[in-house]
C-alpha cells in the first residue's frame, strides 16, 4: 500500500487503481497503448499483434496454472480449437466473424473441460501427461478430419471486417488486438479478487485444505479450466483473422511450452508478471531470429540449419536462469522496484 493512503471501506482496500496519481497513470498508459500503432512500421506493428494474441493465450494459463495450480500442456492445442471453430462456422454456415468470438472461447471452454476432468483425480505430473495427451489428441483430429477442418492443408480465413471497412492485419486489426487485450488483462486481475479467485488460490496452495474450507474442488477446478481455456479459445479466433490461413501445425506442443515459459519468467501467479514475461519472452524470439540471420550471413559455410534452434537455446538458457536465480520472476523484481521507488530516500533495512 502507497504511504498516506488510508482506506475506509473494504471496496477501496480491494480496489486497483488507489489515488489520482495511479488513475492518472492508467489513462496515459491506455492512450500510449492506444496510439502506439500509427507511429510504429509494418513490422513493429505485425510484432504487436502478435504480442496481445500471446498475452491472452498467456492470461489463460494464468488463471488456469498460476492461480488455480493446475498444470496445463495444451494451451496452444486450444487456442486450435478456438481458431478453427471461427473458420469452420464462417466457411460453412457463413456465420458473421464477430459472432464467432464468443463462440470460439465456449467452444475451447468446453474442449478444455472434457480434458480437465481428470484434475478431480489426478495432480501435478499426471495431470500434466493429461493436459499433453490433449495437446496429441486435438492436433490429431483437426488433421484426420479432413471434410471439417481441411486437415493438413488448413483453412483459408476471410479478412474481418467491420461494416464496410476491411480490419485486414495491419493497423486497424492491431486494434482489434489491443483491445482484446487489454480486456482480457482487466479480466484477469479482477478474477484474482472474486470468491472464485480466491477458491482457485486455495486450491492451489492446498487442494484438500481448501475441500475442508468448504470450497467444491469440482465446481471451481471445472471453472478455472473453463475459463483458461476460452482465453485460449479468443486468441486463437484473433490469431486465424491475423493469419487468415491456419493449419494444425501453427499450434503444436512447442507453443503451449512456450506459454508456460513465460509464467515462469514472468512470475507464477501475477497477471503483472504473465504480461512481463510475454513480453520478454516474444523479444528474445524476435533478437533471436535477427541473431540467427546475422549469424547465417557470417558463417555461410556453417549453413543456417546450424543456427535454426538458436531461439530454443536462448529460451532454454534464460528458463534456468530464471529458475535458479529468480524463481518469483519479473514481477517479484517489479515489486521491489516499486517498494524502493515508494521508500526512497529511506533504507528498507
Amino acid at each position: 500500500m502507497l504511504p498516506g493512503v488510508f482506506n475506509t471501506t473494504y471496496a477501496k482496500d480491494m480496489a486497483i487503481v488507489r489515488t489520482k496519481l495511479q488513475f492518472l497513470a492508467v489513462l496515459l498508459g491506455l492512450a500510449f497503448i492506444l496510439t502506439l500503432p500509427l507511429y510504429l512500421n509494418p513490422y513493429w506493428v505485425s510484432f504487436l499483434v502478435y504480442l496481445c494474441i500471446t498475452i491472452i493465450a498467456a492470461l489463460g494459463l494464468h488463471i488456469l496454472t498460476g492461480l488455480c495450480g493446475q498444470i496445463s500442456l495444451g494451451q496452444s492445442a486450444l487456442m486450435g480449437v478456438g481458431a478453427y471453430t471461427s473458420g469452420i462456422l464462417i466457411s460453412k454456415l457463413g456465420m458473421s466473424p464477430w459472432l464467432t468470438l464468443p463462440l470460439a472461447g465456449l467452444s475451447a471452454g468446453f474442449i478444455g473441460c472434457i480434458f480437465g476432468a481428470p484434475s478431480l483425480r489426478v495432480k501435478e505430473f499426471y495431470l500434466a501427461m493429461s493436459t499433453l495427451a490433449a495437446q496429441f489428441i486435438i492436433i490429431w483430429v483437426i488433421i484426420h478430419w479432413d471434410s471439417l477442418t481441411g486437415g493438413s492443408n488448413g483453412l483459408y480465413i476471410p479478412t474481418l471486417r467491420l461494416g464496410t471497412i476491411k480490419l485486414g492485419s495491419g493497423v486497424k486489426f492491431s486494434y482489434v488486438a489491443i483491445i482484446l487485450a487489454v480486456l482480457a488483462i482487466v479480466g484477469a486481475k479482477n478474477i484474482q479478487r472474486t470468491r472464485a479467485g480466491r477458491a482457485f488460490i486455495a486450491i492451489r496452495d492446498n487442494d484438500l485444505a481448501a475441500e475442508a474450507m468448504g470450497v467444491n474442488l469440482f465446481r471451481f477446478k471445472f471453472l478455472a479450466f473453463f475459463i483458461g481455456c476460452f482465453y485460449a479459445g479468443v486468441a486463437g479466433w484473433l490469431w486465424a483473422f491475423y493469419m487468415r490461413y491456419i493449419n494444425p501445425e501453427q499450434f503444436g506442443l512447442l507453443a503451449s511450452l512456450w506459454l508456460l515459459g513465460m509464467l515462469i519468467v514472468g512470475g507464477i501467479g501475477s497477471t503483472t508478471g504473465t504480461v512481463l514475461g510475454a513480453i520478454l519472452i516474444r523479444l528474445l524470439d524476435m533478437l533471436s531470429d535477427f541473431l540467427a540471420t546475422k549469424l547465417g550471413e557470417l558463417y555461410p559455410s556453417v549453413g543456417a540449419q546450424s543456427f535454426s534452434a538458436f531461439g530454443l537455446m536462448l529460451f532454454g538458457v534464460v528458463l534456468a536462469t530464471f529458475l535458479i536465480l529468480e524463481p518469483r520472476g519479473l514481477y517479484h523484481r517489479w515489486e521491489i522496484l516499486k517498494a524502493y521507488w515508494r521508500l526512497y530516500p529511506y533504507s528498507r533495512k
